[in-house]
């Protein structure tokens, strides 16, 4: 790119990222393999609707808890919370699924510093 030197941060731009890890409780799943039935398809639609990266990330070897982490970036603050806020409302709309709990995070380039 011309005029951009690496590493150097862009006055006129900000880049954010935002993360989203959702603390699962499945309903009634009985082994490891009824449960990536439960959870693929919900880690798929969030990358369909919402365009992010999700990921199974936590109790892979827990048969009724899942942790689901979702990652979105964006130009400004406001549209990685609504992607995230919206994730997190897909997921809790699911009858067979409990969220106990969820974290949210955000950080540009500058937090790293």
């Amino acid at each position: 790119m011309r005029g951009h030197l690496p590493g150097a941060a862009r006055a006129d731009k900000a880049v954010w990222t935002g993360t989203l890890a959702l603390d699962l409780l499945l309903g009634d799943v009985r082994s490891l393999k009824e449960k990536r039935t439960v959870i693929r398809p919900v880690v798929a639609e969030l990358r369909r609707r919402f365009a992010v990266a999700a990921a199974e990330t936590g109790y892979l070897d827990r048969y009724r808890r899942a942790e689901v982490g979702v990652a979105v970036v964006a130009a400004d603050r406001a549209h990685c919370v609504e992607v995230l806020e919206a994730c997190e409302r897909l997921v809790m709309d699911r009858p067979d699924l409990q969220v106990l709990s969820a974290q949210l995070r955000l950080s540009t380039p500058d937090d790293a510093g």
